[in-house]
């Protein structure tokens, strides 16, 4: 595993960067076993290597007893079927994404283990025109959390609606919160097309961010992926995308 540390042009700025070691063997463990469960598919393990879950959920700093909420987990559920069998004893996951979603997950989500995994349906949907998926009424589910979870999604909306969402988070989080953002890398200032839809320059999503009241906390470069040149269509690229990975705080 890449040690953690900051690579993205500096990203304006000197950031505290954090290592493994920081949740309890406890929490290990409990994430070890969610990602031995039965409910996982053979797709989702293959993936498990280039998003190395357990690194990037101690980087991440959580915490059993957190409330969650995971922004459009998608069909696939990688890290729902991660965070909610950590979470069910004493923390709750709030999942957030649209009821077409949620209809495609099947059985799993009546096992015990996700009895604290809860849905919330919201209109999203996917604009061919536009390339992009136009939200309606933001709506988490809760009042009040711990943490919020936006994982490759961030570049599937445009500024005005993103920063919706920010100042959405803001609100929704405790002060002391955290919001993190990992997505596909887009090179800064370079004209987003059609084939780099998929991707975010990581200094406007720090901006954007930052302008709806949040403080850049850390960042690392576990997901950095020197293959690829950041010209392809994410899609395109064999090996995986080079991702950036950003905690916020509210302070």
């Amino acid at each position: 595993m890449r040690k953690y540390a900051m690579s993205m042009t500096a990203l304006i700025f000197l950031i505290p960067v954090f290592g493994l070691g920081q949740g309890s063997m406890g929490l290990q463990e409990k994430i070890s076993e969610a990602l031995q469960g039965k409910h996982r598919t053979e797709a989702e393990l293959a993936r498990d290597e280039d998003r190395a879950p357990m690194a990037a959920l101690d980087f991440i700093g959580l915490r059993d007893d957190m409330t969650v909420i995971e922004f459009l987990p998608a069909a696939q559920a990688y890290y729902t079927k991660i965070l909610g069998p950590v979470l069910v004893e004493n923390g709750h996951l709030w999942t957030v994404d649209n009821s077409n979603t949620f209809s495609d997950w099947g059985e799993w989500t009546t096992e015990p283990e996700f009895e604290m995994t809860h849905q919330v349906a919201i209109d999203n949907n996917y604009s061919r025109a536009e390339g992009r998926y136009v939200p309606g009424e933001i709506n988490f589910g809760v009042s009040e959390a711990d943490l919020f979870l936006h994982f490759r999604e961030y570049h599937n909306f445009n500024e005005q609606d993103n920063m919706r969402i920010n100042a959405k988070v803001f609100d929704t989080l405790k002060s002391g919160g955290e919001y993190v953002i990992v997505d596909h890398t887009r090179r800064h200032m370079k004209e987003e097309t059609r084939m780099l839809g998929r991707r975010e320059d990581p200094i406007d999503v720090v901006l954007q961010v930052q302008r709806a009241g949040f403080v850049l906390d850390r960042a690392s470069d576990m997901f950095f992926e020197e293959s690829d040149d950041l010209s392809q269509e994410v899609g395109q690229i064999p090996n995986m995308t080079d991702r950036f990975f950003l905690v916020f705080k509210k302070p």
